[in-house]
């Protein structure tokens, strides 16, 4: 009884790591999506249109303010840009090693599906940044 028990709570602490990964993993990711379009240049390197004509409209910019705000604006986004290639291949190694201890947790029945598991979640995270 008491070694069913324990396979109970070790199966239990299996999944609790594997559901937690996998959270880590989408908090991840997410970020990384978020900064990706952060930095990605919009049409033709400017600011999505809708957000320059809500500060046209709601800040009553004149011309001349528009393109100041507008080249302010572009000069951030190539600074996120910056960045994000700066960083990320820093989030390329958590992201690896988080993996690699999660394959450590796992039998050799669950690491197939979670490879699989791994490049469905890699498959969308590619579309997602080729598709903003």
């Amino acid at each position: 009884m008491d070694a069913n028990q324990g396979s109970r709570k070790a199966y239990l602490i299996v999944f609790v790591l594997f559901i937690l990964g996998i959270a880590l993993g989408s908090v991840g990711t997410y970020l990384v999506t978020m900064r990706v379009q952060a930095a990605r240049p919009i049409g033709s390197g400017t600011v999505a249109p809708s957000h320059m004509a809500i500060f046209t409209r709601d800040l009553n910019l004149t011309p001349d303010q528009q393109t100041q705000v507008q080249a302010i604006l572009n000069d951030t986004r190539s600074h996120y840009a910056e960045l994000h290639q700066k960083l990320d291949p820093e989030y390329e190694q958590v992201r690896h090693e988080s993996r690699e201890r999660i394959r450590q947790l796992l039998t050799p029945e669950q690491r197939p599906k979670f490879e699989e598991l791994l490049r469905q979640m890699d498959e969308e995270r590619r579309k997602r940044q080729t598709n903003p």
